[in-house]
Protein backbone atom coordinates (compact mmCIF):
# COMPACT_ATOMS: atom_id res chain seq x y z
CA UNK A 1 0.00 0.00 0.00
CA UNK A 2 1.46 3.74 -1.26
CA UNK A 3 1.28 6.46 1.15
CA UNK A 4 0.99 9.51 -0.77
CA UNK A 5 2.86 12.95 0.92
CA UNK A 6 0.22 15.04 2.80
CA UNK A 7 -2.23 12.16 3.40
CA UNK A 8 -2.57 10.38 6.45
CA UNK A 9 -3.48 6.51 6.48
CA UNK A 10 -7.18 5.82 7.69
CA UNK A 11 -7.23 3.75 10.79
CA UNK A 12 -9.13 0.34 10.73
CA UNK A 13 -9.66 0.82 14.46
CA UNK A 14 -11.11 4.93 14.22
CA UNK A 15 -13.61 3.79 11.94
CA UNK A 16 -14.58 0.40 13.40
CA UNK A 17 -15.05 2.42 16.67
CA UNK A 18 -17.48 5.80 14.70
CA UNK A 19 -19.80 2.34 13.20
CA UNK A 20 -20.18 1.24 16.54
CA UNK A 21 -21.41 5.01 17.89
CA UNK A 22 -23.85 5.47 15.05
CA UNK A 23 -25.12 1.96 16.05
CA UNK A 24 -25.11 2.25 19.65
CA UNK A 25 -27.22 5.87 19.31
CA UNK A 26 -29.97 4.34 16.39
CA UNK A 27 -30.44 1.17 18.50
CA UNK A 28 -33.07 2.45 20.97
CA UNK A 29 -34.85 4.62 17.76
CA UNK A 30 -35.47 1.27 15.88
CA UNK A 31 -39.49 0.37 16.18
CA UNK A 32 -40.25 4.74 16.71
CA UNK A 33 -40.91 7.41 14.18
CA UNK A 34 -40.23 10.58 14.58
CA UNK A 35 -41.96 13.61 13.33
CA UNK A 36 -42.35 17.40 14.86
CA UNK A 37 -40.65 16.04 17.87
CA UNK A 38 -43.18 13.66 18.45
CA UNK A 39 -42.32 10.30 18.79
CA UNK A 40 -44.68 6.48 19.78
CA UNK A 41 -44.39 2.89 19.55
CA UNK A 42 -44.95 1.72 16.11
CA UNK A 43 -47.91 -1.26 16.42
CA UNK A 44 -48.29 -3.72 14.13
CA UNK A 45 -51.76 -1.64 13.03
CA UNK A 46 -48.89 1.31 12.19
CA UNK A 47 -46.82 -0.60 10.42
CA UNK A 48 -48.94 -1.52 7.56
CA UNK A 49 -50.01 1.92 7.35
CA UNK A 50 -46.57 2.42 7.25
CA UNK A 51 -45.79 -0.38 4.22
CA UNK A 52 -48.62 1.13 2.71
CA UNK A 53 -47.37 4.84 2.98
CA UNK A 54 -43.69 4.62 3.52
CA UNK A 55 -42.85 8.18 1.66
CA UNK A 56 -42.27 11.47 3.86
CA UNK A 57 -44.92 13.22 2.41
CA UNK A 58 -47.21 10.50 3.06
CA UNK A 59 -46.65 10.37 6.56
CA UNK A 60 -48.09 13.83 7.74
CA UNK A 61 -51.64 12.64 6.18
CA UNK A 62 -51.12 9.52 8.22
CA UNK A 63 -50.31 11.56 11.18
CA UNK A 64 -53.39 13.64 10.72
CA UNK A 65 -55.79 10.99 10.02
CA UNK A 66 -58.77 10.70 12.02
CA UNK A 67 -58.90 6.78 12.81
CA UNK A 68 -55.27 6.77 13.51
CA UNK A 69 -53.73 5.06 16.45
CA UNK A 70 -52.98 8.78 18.29
CA UNK A 71 -56.32 10.01 17.89
CA UNK A 72 -57.96 7.22 19.14
CA UNK A 73 -56.11 6.83 22.67
CA UNK A 74 -55.50 10.30 23.18
CA UNK A 75 -58.19 13.42 23.15
CA UNK A 76 -58.13 15.75 21.34
CA UNK A 77 -55.96 18.20 23.44
CA UNK A 78 -53.63 15.95 23.54
CA UNK A 79 -52.44 16.58 19.65
CA UNK A 80 -53.04 20.08 19.64
CA UNK A 81 -50.29 22.43 19.44
CA UNK A 82 -49.71 24.42 23.07
CA UNK A 83 -53.20 22.85 24.26
CA UNK A 84 -51.59 23.19 27.59
CA UNK A 85 -50.80 26.81 27.71
CA UNK A 86 -53.44 29.65 28.60
CA UNK A 87 -55.11 31.96 26.02
CA UNK A 88 -52.98 35.29 25.26
CA UNK A 89 -54.35 38.79 26.72
CA UNK A 90 -56.82 40.04 24.88
CA UNK A 91 -57.79 36.65 22.89
CA UNK A 92 -61.67 35.91 22.94
CA UNK A 93 -63.01 32.75 25.16
CA UNK A 94 -64.66 29.83 23.28
CA UNK A 95 -67.71 29.40 23.30
CA UNK A 96 -69.20 26.56 25.41
CA UNK A 97 -70.69 23.67 23.26
CA UNK A 98 -74.41 23.82 23.04
CA UNK A 99 -77.05 22.37 25.62
CA UNK A 100 -78.74 19.66 24.83
CA UNK A 101 -82.11 20.19 23.70
CA UNK A 102 -84.59 20.63 27.18
CA UNK A 103 -81.66 20.53 29.28
CA UNK A 104 -82.47 24.51 31.11
CA UNK A 105 -86.44 24.70 29.06
CA UNK A 106 -87.91 23.95 32.89
CA UNK A 107 -90.38 25.97 34.68
CA UNK A 108 -89.61 27.96 36.97
CA UNK A 109 -91.43 27.71 40.59
CA UNK A 110 -94.80 29.58 39.95
CA UNK A 111 -96.40 31.70 43.47
CA UNK A 112 -98.17 30.56 46.30
CA UNK A 113 -101.41 31.56 44.89
CA UNK A 114 -101.42 29.22 41.59
CA UNK A 115 -100.04 25.90 43.69
CA UNK A 116 -104.19 24.96 44.30
CA UNK A 117 -104.44 24.88 40.26
CA UNK A 118 -101.45 22.71 40.35
CA UNK A 119 -102.55 20.07 42.65
CA UNK A 120 -106.17 20.20 41.46
CA UNK A 121 -104.47 19.82 37.57
CA UNK A 122 -102.40 17.09 38.94
CA UNK A 123 -105.73 15.39 40.84
CA UNK A 124 -108.01 15.63 37.66
CA UNK A 125 -104.76 14.39 34.77
CA UNK A 126 -103.67 11.35 37.18
CA UNK A 127 -105.56 8.04 36.28
CA UNK A 128 -103.52 6.09 38.86
CA UNK A 129 -102.42 6.52 42.03
CA UNK A 130 -100.24 5.00 44.76
CA UNK A 131 -102.28 4.38 47.93
CA UNK A 132 -100.89 3.79 51.46
CA UNK A 133 -102.54 2.40 53.89
CA UNK A 134 -101.93 1.15 57.95
CA UNK A 135 -101.51 -2.77 57.17
CA UNK A 136 -104.20 -4.83 58.93
CA UNK A 137 -102.24 -8.27 57.34
CA UNK A 138 -101.43 -10.65 60.44
CA UNK A 139 -97.61 -10.66 59.41
CA UNK A 140 -97.42 -6.73 59.37
CA UNK A 141 -100.17 -5.26 61.03
CA UNK A 142 -99.95 -1.69 62.07
CA UNK A 143 -97.09 -0.71 59.30
CA UNK A 144 -97.42 1.14 56.09
CA UNK A 145 -98.71 -1.06 52.72
CA UNK A 146 -98.68 0.80 49.32
CA UNK A 147 -100.82 -0.02 46.31
CA UNK A 148 -101.27 1.12 42.53
CA UNK A 149 -104.86 2.07 41.96
CA UNK A 150 -106.18 3.62 39.52
CA UNK A 151 -108.74 6.63 39.90
CA UNK A 152 -110.68 9.44 38.64
CA UNK A 153 -112.07 12.69 40.27
CA UNK A 154 -114.26 12.88 37.52
CA UNK A 155 -115.14 12.86 33.51
CA UNK A 156 -112.57 14.55 31.32
CA UNK A 157 -115.20 17.82 31.69
CA UNK A 158 -115.83 18.11 35.30
CA UNK A 159 -113.34 17.87 37.65
CA UNK A 160 -113.74 17.63 41.23
CA UNK A 161 -110.81 17.00 42.92
CA UNK A 162 -112.59 13.88 45.24
CA UNK A 163 -110.64 11.14 43.97
CA UNK A 164 -112.80 8.23 43.06
CA UNK A 165 -111.77 4.57 43.40
CA UNK A 166 -113.37 1.00 42.10
CA UNK A 167 -112.18 -1.60 44.22
CA UNK A 168 -112.54 -5.02 45.64
CA UNK A 169 -112.90 -6.53 48.29
CA UNK A 170 -110.28 -9.08 47.93
CA UNK A 171 -107.52 -6.18 47.80
CA UNK A 172 -105.81 -6.05 50.54
CA UNK A 173 -105.52 -2.32 50.48
CA UNK A 174 -109.33 -2.52 51.04
CA UNK A 175 -109.12 -4.94 54.22
CA UNK A 176 -106.58 -2.59 56.00
CA UNK A 177 -109.42 -0.09 55.18
CA UNK A 178 -111.92 -1.75 56.96
CA UNK A 179 -109.88 -1.70 60.00
CA UNK A 180 -108.65 1.91 59.53
CA UNK A 181 -109.92 4.08 56.99
CA UNK A 182 -107.17 6.75 57.10
CA UNK A 183 -104.84 6.98 53.29
CA UNK A 184 -102.31 8.88 51.73
CA UNK A 185 -102.61 8.87 48.16
CA UNK A 186 -99.61 9.91 46.03
CA UNK A 187 -100.08 11.62 42.50
CA UNK A 188 -96.96 12.02 40.34
CA UNK A 189 -96.44 14.36 37.34
CA UNK A 190 -94.06 11.98 35.88
CA UNK A 191 -97.46 9.90 34.41
CA UNK A 192 -97.79 13.38 32.38
CA UNK A 193 -95.60 14.95 29.20
CA UNK A 194 -93.68 17.48 31.42
CA UNK A 195 -90.85 14.82 32.88
CA UNK A 196 -90.66 12.43 30.11
CA UNK A 197 -90.14 15.57 27.80
CA UNK A 198 -87.80 17.15 29.24
CA UNK A 199 -85.82 13.85 30.61
CA UNK A 200 -86.29 14.93 34.56
CA UNK A 201 -86.49 11.76 36.55
CA UNK A 202 -89.58 10.87 38.84
CA UNK A 203 -87.85 11.85 42.11
CA UNK A 204 -86.65 14.92 40.66
CA UNK A 205 -87.90 17.95 42.44
CA UNK A 206 -88.96 19.70 39.27
CA UNK A 207 -91.17 16.73 38.57
CA UNK A 208 -93.81 17.64 40.50
CA UNK A 209 -95.98 15.05 43.31
CA UNK A 210 -98.92 15.73 45.12
CA UNK A 211 -100.22 14.11 47.80
CA UNK A 212 -103.72 13.75 49.24
CA UNK A 213 -104.39 12.46 52.80
CA UNK A 214 -107.75 11.38 54.40
CA UNK A 215 -110.81 9.32 54.90
CA UNK A 216 -111.85 6.14 52.70
CA UNK A 217 -115.47 5.92 52.76
CA UNK A 218 -118.01 3.88 50.40
CA UNK A 219 -119.55 5.83 47.69
CA UNK A 220 -123.51 6.45 48.76
CA UNK A 221 -126.14 5.55 46.93
CA UNK A 222 -127.18 9.10 45.91
CA UNK A 223 -123.78 9.16 44.46
CA UNK A 224 -123.09 5.80 42.84
CA UNK A 225 -124.09 6.99 39.31
CA UNK A 226 -121.67 9.89 39.03
CA UNK A 227 -118.84 7.28 40.49
CA UNK A 228 -119.50 5.22 37.39
CA UNK A 229 -119.23 8.27 34.74
CA UNK A 230 -115.86 9.42 36.55
CA UNK A 231 -114.42 5.78 36.28
CA UNK A 232 -115.55 3.79 33.70
CA UNK A 233 -115.14 7.43 31.41
CA UNK A 234 -111.67 7.52 32.24
CA UNK A 235 -111.27 3.68 32.63
CA UNK A 236 -113.71 2.00 29.71
CA UNK A 237 -112.23 -1.85 30.37
CA UNK A 238 -113.62 -1.60 34.01
CA UNK A 239 -117.58 -2.44 32.74
CA UNK A 240 -115.88 -5.87 31.91
CA UNK A 241 -114.23 -6.66 35.01
CA UNK A 242 -115.66 -10.36 36.62
CA UNK A 243 -118.71 -9.77 38.71
CA UNK A 244 -117.73 -12.46 40.88
CA UNK A 245 -115.09 -9.75 42.72
CA UNK A 246 -118.17 -7.45 44.47
CA UNK A 247 -116.64 -3.92 43.35
CA UNK A 248 -118.04 -1.19 44.54
CA UNK A 249 -117.07 2.54 44.57
CA UNK A 250 -115.14 4.35 47.59
CA UNK A 251 -113.64 7.92 47.85
CA UNK A 252 -111.48 9.48 49.61
CA UNK A 253 -112.58 12.61 52.24
CA UNK A 254 -109.82 14.82 51.52
CA UNK A 255 -108.06 16.26 54.63
CA UNK A 256 -104.28 17.13 53.95
CA UNK A 257 -103.25 18.29 50.69
CA UNK A 258 -99.56 18.76 50.37
CA UNK A 259 -97.35 19.71 46.63
CA UNK A 260 -94.21 19.13 46.18
CA UNK A 261 -93.38 21.40 43.08
CA UNK A 262 -89.69 22.80 41.92
CA UNK A 263 -87.14 23.43 44.81
CA UNK A 264 -87.82 24.31 48.44
CA UNK A 265 -89.87 21.76 50.19
CA UNK A 266 -93.24 20.31 50.32
CA UNK A 267 -96.46 23.17 50.17
CA UNK A 268 -99.38 22.68 52.63
CA UNK A 269 -102.39 23.52 50.48
CA UNK A 270 -105.69 24.45 52.82
CA UNK A 271 -108.73 22.61 51.88
CA UNK A 272 -111.14 25.70 50.97
CA UNK A 273 -107.68 26.89 48.29
CA UNK A 274 -107.87 23.37 47.00
CA UNK A 275 -111.27 22.85 46.33
CA UNK A 276 -111.91 26.41 45.47
CA UNK A 277 -109.26 26.41 42.53
CA UNK A 278 -109.86 25.13 38.61
CA UNK A 279 -107.38 22.92 37.49
CA UNK A 280 -104.08 24.64 36.19
CA UNK A 281 -101.50 22.82 34.28
CA UNK A 282 -98.31 22.45 36.62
Amino acid sequence: MSVHRGQRPARPATRLSWLLCCSALLSPAAGYVIVSSVSWAVTNEVDEELDSASTEEALPALLEDSGSIWQRSFPASAHKEDAHLPPPPGAARARPPPAPPGMFSYRRESGPRLRPGIARFLAHASAWGCLATVSAHEKIPGLPFGNCLPISDGPLNNSTGTPFFYVTPKDPAVADLMKNPMASLLLPESEGEFCRKNIVDPEDPRCARLTLTGQMIAVSPEEVEFAKQAMFSRHPVMRKWPRQYEWFFMKMKVEHIWLQKWYGGVADISKEEYFKAAPRKA
